[in-house]
């Protein structure tokens, strides 16, 4: 069919009723007379009516109609300067390829079917679309000048449309940022900043978070409806929750969640108004506890890691349940992505980092943060920088404001218990150990007391559901909680503050470490708790004073400990370290004997020296051994011990025995101190 017939079937199908076994027909035929019409004036005819078509109009399939739409003026443009570059070297009298319009002169005629009878929101569309097909994968298809005028009028047509909302309603701003997240890689530094930030940023909050987006996370719910009347949790594939989740992750915006996430920093860096930033904040604050609360009322998530395959079945373990977890892990993703630069505008925008906004700024970060611990907190989950970021540089903040650190240990406590609480619950208590471990010194002793070591002491008291014998297998994260309330404790103990704490708590914690070496407790935490309580108990901390034999105390119980301790090498989840090297229970108590010597009052040095190396050679395996000597030259020759401990070193290594002791009798062998003159091997036989 000619190409004017065909034009003007097409420009009465447009005015057709909604028909959807139509819809493919008319946007097929659209798609070819764009690239095929010869007169620019019947390429914006086309271009004007299709935009207010009532056929593809009146009732869209929400943003995968303007996904459309943006792909067909996309294909188009492509198949255009196509065109143009195969007619530029046709033999002369062959008849061209396609309408034979030039790229520039066909971009203009789509330009100019962009009148006021049709939404900014939809010229949006059409204008990212021409900008990807002549300009995307450097195709280079437009002249400088067309090229920057065509940018200018995607960000214009974005701008005027997100600053309507009356006329541009929720599918239009959720269209603009579709198109944005496709052209804004194409925009120029200059063309990017004429972007309305204060308009742009809570429309991708809303695409992100809504129903083009994570709608909200009320796919939870379906899934419960799915699963409340069936046995052992059974959750369908065929199931119409995991429609749902399938169509959710279909939808245009979730598959383009990387570069929505790169257009949402852009918007906060942007955002001329502060109020929009902690709006939008507020938003994904709001999301976030939604989204825990939805999930902590789902039956699903009872299910501990440890206990997946047992609970569910071969069905839902191979196809619905990863499925749900790739989404959270997208969501942590998008959300952390999107709180990371609110967090860094807090560092320099003086509306942010005043003393007012600052420390509630960085506390809703933190209850975003803690909210989606169920997934953070997932093994195999990796965090990213981002992730780090801003947690880190919220702590800080807050860290800054102790009243602000109080609220915020008060408002997430977990409750007391001693039966084992749900996989959510269990996350949200080793967030809230993690967070507590970097605020000792922004807190007043009583909150200290009350909201670090009470808590903490409980989860290693004897009748805690960590260590009770109910907690049969353990969940997945009991050694990361134990661990963690180790470290909680220990941050405590390490601030001068707080030392009248400390005292009455190091035999009971003591007691606590060495009862879990090594089921409950790894060696490096292991060794670096005892550290740190030998470091506590020494000057210039005030218990070295009050409790002086303390240090040799502690020391004695470990050497005691190391001489009845198994030699058999800890399984590896216990044994992996920073050296991933092999290690038994008596290799890491010794280990942790040497970790303390640099801390010991200098009158005790010698003798521990020594106590240090018979230890260390009483090591039954050989590399174990080895690996001991080496950490106690590593002591002595490395700079941990100060000028006086040094000096007694100096004096046990050369004099008192402390060389034949760490060599095992060879001499002195690979270990020497600073300054020593070794004859090589040669110049040893002629003498």
């Amino acid at each position: 069919m000619p190409a004017d017939r065909l034009l003007n079937t097409v420009l009465r199908a447009y005015q057709d009723a909604p028909n959807p076994s139509q819809t493919n027909k008319i946007l097929g035929t659209t798609n070819t007379l764009l690239t095929t019409l010869n007169n620019p004036l019947n390429l914006s005819l086309l271009t004007s009516h299709f935009l207010i078509a009532r056929s593809i109009w009146q009732q869209p399939d929400g943003l995968r109609t303007c996904l459309r739409i943006i792909s067909i003026f996309n294909t188009a443009a492509i198949h255009v300067r196509r065109n143009e570059l195969d007619n530029a070297n046709l033999p002369r009298g062959q008849p061209p390829a396609g309408s034979g319009v030039c790229a520039e002169d066909w971009a203009r005629a789509i330009a100019k079917g962009l009148d006021d009878r049709s939404s900014r929101w939809q010229h949006t569309l059409v204008l990212a679309g021409v900008l990807m097909g002549m300009e995307g994968e450097d195709r280079r298809s437009l002249s400088w000048r067309l090229r920057s005028t065509l940018e200018e009028a995607v960000v214009t047509a974005a701008n005027l449309a997100l600053e309507d909302n009356s006329r541009t309603g929720a599918l239009g701003k959720g269209a603009v940022v579709l198109a944005l997240t496709y052209a804004f890689p194409l925009l120029s530094g200059a063309n990017k900043a004429l972007l309305n930030g204060n308009a742009l940023l809570p429309a991708v909050v809303e695409a992100m978070l809504g129903e083009e987006g994570f709608q909200h996370g009320e796919f939870i719910r379906a899934i419960e409806i799915d699963i409340a009347p069936a046995r052992n949790l059974g959750w369908s594939a065929n199931s119409p929750s995991v429609n749902r989740i399938q169509q959710l992750e279909s939808r245009p915006l979730a598959q383009n969640i990387g570069p929505l996430s790169r257009l949402c920093v852009f918007a906060v860096e942007h955002a001329g108004d502060s109020n929009v930033v902690l709006r939008s904040q507020d938003e994904l604050l709001s999301f976030t506890a939604g989204l825990l609360g939805k999930w902590e009322h789902c039956a699903l998530s009872l299910i501990d890691l440890s206990v997946e395959s047992a609970k569910l079945p071969p069905e839902t373990l191979q196809g619905p349940w990863p499925m749900i977890w790739q989404l959270f892990n997208k969501i942590m993703f998008t959300v952390v992505t999107a709180l990371q630069p609110i967090v860094g505008r807090c560092l320099l925008d003086p509306h942010l980092r005043n003393d007012h906004v600052a420390p509630t700024l960085a506390t809703k970060t933190l209850h975003a943060l803690r909210n989606l611990s169920f997934v953070s907190s997932r093994p195999g989950v990796s965090t990213s920088q981002i992730y780090t970021f801003t947690y880190l540089t919220s702590l800080d903040i807050i860290t800054r404001y102790p009243d602000a650190c109080t609220r915020f240990l008060q408002e997430t406590l977990p409750p007391a218990t001693t039966t084992v609480p749900s996989p959510v619950h269990q996350a949200l208590t080793l967030f809230y150990l993690n967070t507590a471990e970097h605020l000792p010194l922004s807190l007043p002793m009583p909150s200290a007391e009350a909201l670090i070591i009470a808590p903490a002491t409980a989860h290693l008291s004897p009748t805690s559901w960590l260590i009770s014998p109910a907690n049969i297998p353990p969940s997945s994260l009991t050694l990361e909680l134990f661990e963690a309330s180790h470290a909680a404790l220990l941050s405590v103990f390490s601030c001068f503050q707080h030392s009248a704490l400390t005292a009455p708590l190091v035999p009971f914690y003591i007691d606590t470490l060495l009862s879990s070496f090594p089921a409950r407790i790894s060696p490096r935490q292991f060794r670096l708790a005892f550290r740190t309580i030998m470091q506590v108990a020494s000057p210039p901390y005030p218990i070295s004073i009050s409790h002086p034999e303390l240090s040799e105390t502690l020391l004695e119980m470990v050497r005691f400990r190391a001489e009845g301790a198994s030699t058999a090498p800890l399984p590896d989840v216990l044994s992996s370290g920073p050296q991933q090297e092999p290690v038994s229970e008596q290799a890491a108590l010794v280990l942790a004997l040497i970790d303390a010597l640099p801390f010991l009052p200098v009158r005790l040095v010698d003798e521990w020296l020594s106590r240090a190396a018979e230890a260390s050679n009483a090591i039954q395996d050989p590399r174990m051994r080895d690996a001991a000597r080496r950490r106690l030259w590593e002591v002595l020759a490395d700079g941990e011990l100060d000028v006086d401990r040094a000096v007694a070193g100096v004096t046990w290594w050369g004099t008192r025995g402390g060389r034949d002791m760490i060599s095992g009798g060879n001499g002195g062998g690979e270990f020497m101190m600073s300054g020593a003159l070794v004859q090589n091997e040669r110049e040893s036989s002629r003498l």
